[in-house]
């Protein structure tokens, strides 16, 4: 019970700020900014504090109501640092940015509102508070897209933004109710120990099918992503608390529910495809997007497939350092995207543009898989060979193609040798960083997220997909100056700029480009 009380604390100062916003909802209210970065500031220390009693006291179950419970784990402990912190940073930036709008006071106090929303959803160790929080994280959220309502374009998106997470409210009360009916308790606690020891194996699938379903729609995936690449209207503090923030959602959800995920190894398969398909697609679209937010947002959608595409692979501890480490970066991208017109405008060419050869390019790709050999052969023989799936080699050999494109750049033939050499260090220094918080991710979350199984017939055929997949593109792109003037390269341009016109049909499907206030 007091344990409740205490990490209650953060959204309950949260929704005082929203509150003090709301009543003074015009320009330059008094005291409300300065109400929302305390509460910001509150939310933070009780996130430290949930970490030193996660410390002392292990993971529990803290019931405040029924209905209401706090579930303190690795997971949750997390998630509220993450949140709190970010939340802390926008509202902090918020301030100054929306300093004189005629709403000023309402826009702060809905961005307090979304924190709280989400706080709570990610300490939920109840159904029924997850359902919640689930649905007032998408309610608050649309309040902020649409405060500016005279824009046609703000009001589209929102509108596209409430269809979806009108579906995915609908789904996650329904996988709520067949698990609570299914496992006859609504403590998630309860179910996850249930799930792990194999009780309920038809409400547990059904209810992984809908939970993928849900956490689908709240992450824009594929088709319906034309939402997230269409919130620029809307203030940038916003858009750094969606994309940094409220995305990761459906992330969450997955990893929260891991053990009910992997009684269902059809619909990972699916999460896979899915997954893989969308981060392929989102990141060949982002490179033909000339404006900086719109591009952020494009890799956004690339980032949710390929942490939908980890959870499918049942890497569930390396999707929950993905949602770290991608809110971070994208919370730092978002707040500085107003700086990156003048930052282009200071660049200069050094020299001709480096065209790599096909040779060179295989050269590239050899030594990065080599450098990948010896670095996995490395963590084995520290680590025992025991902290290594067939999954985690397999994403591994995902990102090190990323790596490959770096080298290929820097060999090629009028690159400058520094900048050759500057390219492979900072790429070996990137690839050793990661794997290192991989296996710090693992070993954290050790006991608390099940282990990866190992994979069947199924799994790895979709392991082998995805890896020769992902290869490609890279390859593709490490040969990008050989092709791109290619006249047909030009009309794929035109057709990836239009992001293969999935979100036209989406609109036609919503019956056009309607811009009602109704929206």
């Amino acid at each position: 019970m007091i344990t409740a009380l205490i990490i209650y604390v953060a959204p309950l100062f949260l929704i005082l700020g929203a509150a003090t916003g709301f009543v003074r909802p015009g320009r330059r209210p008094a005291g409300v900014a300065k109400a929302a970065e305390a509460a910001g500031i509150v939310a933070m220390g009780v996130a430290l504090g949930a970490v030193a009693l996660l410390i002392t006291r292990g993971p529990s179950t803290a019931n405040l109501l029924p209905g209401l419970s706090v579930r303190l784990d690795v997971v949750s402990a997390v998630m509220l640092c993450l949140v709190s912190f970010i939340g802390w940073v926008v509202l902090r930036y918020a301030a100054t940015y929306v300093d004189g709008e005629a709403r000023q006071g309402a826009f702060m106090g809905w961005m307090c509102a979304t924190l709280a929303a989400v706080l709570l959803l990610v300490m939920a160790g109840h159904l029924v508070q997850l359902v919640l929080a689930w649905i007032a994280t998408s309610l608050s959220l649309h309040k902020l897209l649409l405060f500016y309502p005279d824009r046609p374009q703000a009001r589209r998106a929102a509108r596209k933004k409430l269809v979806t997470s009108g579906l995915s409210n609908l789904v996650i009360v329904a996988a709520a109710l067949i698990l609570w009916r299914g496992f006859g308790s609504g403590d998630i606690a309860t179910i996850l120990d249930a799930a792990r020891a194999g009780m309920a194996p038809t409400a547990a699938a059904w209810g992984a099918a809908l939970i993928g379903l849900a956490a689908v729609l709240k992450s824009a995936q594929f088709p319906t992503h034309g939402w997230l690449t269409e919130v620029m209207e809307t203030p940038t503090p916003v858009s750094a608390l969606l994309h940094a923030g409220v995305i990761n959602a459906g992330g969450f959800l997955m990893i929260r529910f891991a053990d009910v995920m992997l009684i269902a190894p059809g619909v990972l398969a699916v999460l896979v495809m899915l997954g893989g398909f969308t981060a392929i697609f989102g990141g060949m679209v982002m490179l033909t997007q000339s404006a900086v937010k719109t591009s952020l947002a494009w890799s956004t959608v690339a980032q949710m497939g390929f942490m939908v595409l980890q959870c499918g692979l049942a890497l569930f501890p390396l999707a929950l350092l993905h949602v770290v480490a991608h809110s971070l970066y994208k919370a730092h991208a978002f707040l500085g995207s107003g700086g990156a017109v003048d930052a282009v405008a200071l660049v200069r060419r050094p020299g001709p543009i480096a065209v790599p050869s096909g040779a060179k390019v295989g050269q590239a790709f050899l030594a990065a898989i080599a450098i990948y050999a010896l670095m996995t052969l490395g963590f084995g023989i520290a680590t025992g060979f025991d902290h290594k799936s067939a999954q985690a080699i397999a994403l591994g050999a995902i990102l090190i193609f990323g790596v490959a494109y770096l080298i290929a750049q820097g060999l090629a033939g009028s690159a400058p040798k520094a900048l050759t050499r500057a390219t492979v260090i900072y790429a070996l220094a990137a690839s050793l960083g990661y794997f290192a918080l991989q296996a710090a991710a693992e070993a954290l979350t050790k006991g608390t997220l099940p282990a990866t199984p190992a994979p069947g017939p199924l799994e790895w055929a979709l392991i082998v997909l995805a890896v020769l997949s992902f290869g490609l593109v890279a390859v593709a792109q490490a040969l990008f100056p050989l092709w791109a003037h290619h006249p047909a390269a030009a009309g794929l341009r035109v057709h990836l700029t239009n992001g293969l016109y999935a979100n036209a049909v989406f609109d036609r499907l919503l019956g056009g480009w309607s811009t009602s206030r109704g929206a």
